[in-house]
């Protein structure tokens, strides 16, 4: 609950509403859903984005933050929610981008605590440690660097295993995940050309490059209310790795298609803007599966949608698909820098767990293809248990009769200009007949 002393667009309302978002995702649960819990009593818009902004940022310096909370604070500050107050501002004091003023920001994490009859005993420390930290933030910053998380802002155990599978690459891998992801467009190929709606960009003063067949990537990001076309399905938002994953089918009129783990849809709209395909969209989750209903009906597209379970086969008609789109669950570490909460969520047990979900899926998925049909496995990991060891451990699995064919791999989210992207693999199999 928010003090009702505190007004809606001041910073400490927008800081007390950040550290009960991290407060929950210290507990387990994903920032997405944490704030819409906070959100429950938040109905103004400006405060909500508030709130947002200052939760992703603290997420992307939580390593940094709580290195140097440890050399401010004698002992974990208590309740949950001060400890969490202060991070917020240790974080926001971090940014490259400060979007506050030092003091500002100090006063304002003291109103908060003043406000919360909870944390008002703590003002005072409060006051203390967050202008410790602005008179001593370089020597700070030095101290929390020397410890890996407190350097590069992710759990120690998620460090080496990016140095372990990339020991050339894994800094460039780290700092990617640590940057603002693109916002990156497909065009609808449907309605118009790649160039024609850059050209509309352009004479809205929105700048655009093109970074991919139908990817558009935009300079700057903009909302999507305010994204020309969006609104009447001209244009979706999609990473440029993910737009990768329709074309490599090589779909065709009339194909019976299988877009398995479907949700929230982005891929489902782009297969059936390649070709006029029978698609079936399969999703365990039917919160989920209406997301995919409100992509399709933006975009002006149909498919069939079924709650399913893809490890299984109770949702399955027997009839065998042409094409099937495997997009199994991982633990989405290539796509952390869209989702900076992941990094504290998961634990190092979660990939072998996960690998062997997404084999089990694999397997069932392989008996429903047609002879001369194709898979093409999807995973937003860049651990290998779940990508490339996983891919090779099918094909020996199913071998003769899964031919893999060619596909991009494992790409690594990097940040370059000319690769800017988020961390996917891609393998396909075609079966042939035995």
């Amino acid at each position: 609950m928010f003090p009702s002393s505190l007004p809606s667009d001041a910073l400490a309302h927008g800081l007390l509403g950040a550290a009960d978002a991290v407060t929950l995702v210290r507990t387990g649960v994903a920032l997405p859903q944490a704030l819409s819990q906070v959100f429950a009593d938040v109905p103004w818009p400006q405060a909500r984005g508030a709130i947002q902004d200052i939760a992703y940022r603290t997420m992307r310096k939580l390593g940094t933050s709580q290195a140097m909370l440890d050399l401010l604070a004698d002992k974990p500050p208590a309740p949950a929610r001060l400890r969490s107050l202060l991070l917020c501002a240790l974080a926001l004091m971090l940014q490259e981008d400060a979007p506050y003023e030092p003091f500002t920001l100090v006063d304002q994490a003291v109103e908060a605590a003043a406000a919360d009859p909870a944390l008002a005993r703590a003002k005072g420390m409060v006051n203390a440690v967050l202008r410790r930290a602005l008179r001593e933030r370089d020597s700070l910053l030095a101290q929390a660097g020397k410890t890996l998380p407190g350097r590069w802002n992710y759990p120690q155990w998620w460090i080496d295993t990016a140095r372990a599978a990339y020991p050339e690459q894994w800094e460039a891998i780290l700092m990617a995940g640590n940057a603002p992801p693109p916002l990156t467009l497909r065009v609808n190929r449907r309605r118009l050309a790649v160039d024609d709606y850059l050209a509309r960009l352009a004479q809205a003063g929105v700048a655009a490059s093109r970074v991919g067949a139908d990817a558009v990537k935009l300079h700057k990001p903009l909302p999507v209310t305010q994204i020309p076309g969006f609104s009447e399905g001209e244009v979706s938002v999609q990473d440029a790795a993910a737009q990768l994953a329709a074309p490599l089918l090589g779909l065709s009129d009339g194909m019976r298609v299988l877009d398995a783990c479907a949700a929230p849809g982005g891929k489902t709209g782009h297969l059936l803007e390649c070709a006029d395909v029978e698609l079936l969209a399969l999703d365990s989750d039917p919160k989920r599966l209406s997301r995919i209903t409100e992509n399709l009906d933006r975009l002006g597209l149909k498919a069939t949608l079924r709650r399913g379970d893809a490890s299984a086969d109770d949702w399955w008609d027997g009839q065998p698909f042409d094409r099937i789109l495997a997009d199994v669950p991982c633990t989405a570490s290539g796509i952390v820098r869209r989702h900076p909460d992941i990094r504290w969520l998961r634990r190092r047990t979660d990939a072998p767990h996960l690998a062997e979900t997404s084999r089990a899926i694999l397997d069932n998925l392989w008996r429903m293809l047609k002879p001369g049909g194709q898979l093409l496995f999807v995973t937003c990991s860049v651990w290998p248990q779940e990508s490339a060891l996983q891919a090779e451990a099918f094909q020996s699995r199913h071998a003769p009769e899964a031919v893999r064919l060619d596909a991009p791999g494992q790409l690594l989210p990097l940040s370059q200009d000319t690769e800017d992207h988020d961390g996917l693999f891609y393998a396909l199999f075609q079966k042939t007949a035995l």
